[in-house]
């Protein structure tokens, strides 16, 4: 079977991801056939700083690409200078260097030159020096395949989690909050999840307050807008059950009960799936007509330039990648 074509996006060069490609690229090039879309400086100072040694190939074609454990084809995707930008440190270029990156590879995956996408992390201050008011990532897939119904998921150890909400301060929550919302959202990790598992899920949706409210004693949003979506979910067939209260719907999930959880927003997903699967994780966007996966980590920015960053979590999202690919 052919390998997969992948794009890999390097992100925020200020950050990570430079360093976190070329450690990975060994790896990435025994799963799929892995295409660079960034910066060949970047990747040369990347493997300089880990202490590798492989020739940096500027193309124009991911499709006559040849990657090799010794080579390294590179898109260059971006009329940023990025020469003086530094390790750890926001900055305009950079933050929009990153932007030019992923429109470039959602653009050719759209096209057909690729058959997935797998991003290296972005800045959210870098983007919004750059004067590009995106929250992140997902936001930017959505709207560049013009996308509506769409989800992060984080996925590690065999569970996956959707986010109602995401990227917004904790008061604006409540106001995208709706039945409608939630059972978009179940209705993605149904589609999903077959796709990893090879079978139909178990979907379970978390509550938004404590307790799941106890019968209303803590506010009224799971007997009028959870329930309600859950309830719907099931008259569509689907296995879903809830409103669960959130810190034992996860020891539950994590003993083998669920397959899928619906979060209501970010923290609620992300705290328990990055204690439980750590560097495992992989973010799946949802929903979107090409497929794209995602480290599950941010910039590092602390640690930029040290030559400590972890690969693992790359490699984790190019094997899902490649899985996803597989089973469009």
């Amino acid at each position: 079977m052919a390998k997969t074509r992948l794009l890999i996006t390097l992100g925020d060069v200020a950050g990570i991801g430079p360093e976190v490609v070329a450690r990975a690229w060994p790896e990435l090039v025994t799963r799929a056939h892995p295409v660079v879309v960034g910066d060949a400086g970047w990747i040369e100072r990347a493997l300089k700083l880990a202490g590798m040694s492989a020739r940096v190939e500027t193309i124009i074609d991911p499709t006559t690409a040849e990657p090799a454990a010794d080579c390294i084809p590179v898109l260059h995707s971006t009329s940023q200078d990025l020469s003086n930008v530094v390790a750890g440190k926001v900055c305009r270029e950079a933050g929009q260097a990153a932007y030019d990156f992923l429109i470039d590879a959602i653009d050719r995956t759209m096209a057909g030159q690729a058959d997935g996408i797998v991003t290296a992390p972005l800045h959210k201050e870098g983007l919004r020096a750059a004067g590009l008011k995106y929250p992140g990532h997902t936001e930017i897939l959505a709207e560049r395949t013009g996308t509506k119904n769409f989800a992060m998921v984080l996925w590690g150890d065999g569970i996956a989690v959707a986010h109602v909400t995401l990227h917004m301060a904790l008061r604006d929550i409540f106001k995208h909050l709706t039945p409608l919302a939630i059972l978009e959202k179940i209705r993605l990790l149904q589609d999903l999840l077959p796709r990893l598992l090879d079978r139909a899920p178990r979907i379970a949706v978390a509550a938004l307050n404590p307790h799941a409210s106890d019968g209303g004693l803590f506010g009224d949003e799971e007997a009028e807008i959870i329930a309600p979506a859950v309830a719907a979910a099931r008259a569509e067939g689907i296995d879903a059950s809830g409103p669960w209260p959130a810190d034992t719907l996860f020891v539950r999930a994590n003993r083998g009960d669920f397959d899928g959880i619906v979060a209501m927003y970010h923290d609620e997903g992300h705290i328990a799936m990055k204690l439980r699967s750590g560097w495992r994780n992989v973010n799946i966007s949802a929903g979107l007509p090409i497929v794209r996966t995602s480290v599950a980590h941010g910039t590092a920015y602390d640690i930029a330039g040290k030559g400590i960053a972890d690969p693992a979590s790359l490699i984790a999202a190019t094997d899902v990648a490649v899985r996803l690919s597989r089973r469009v």
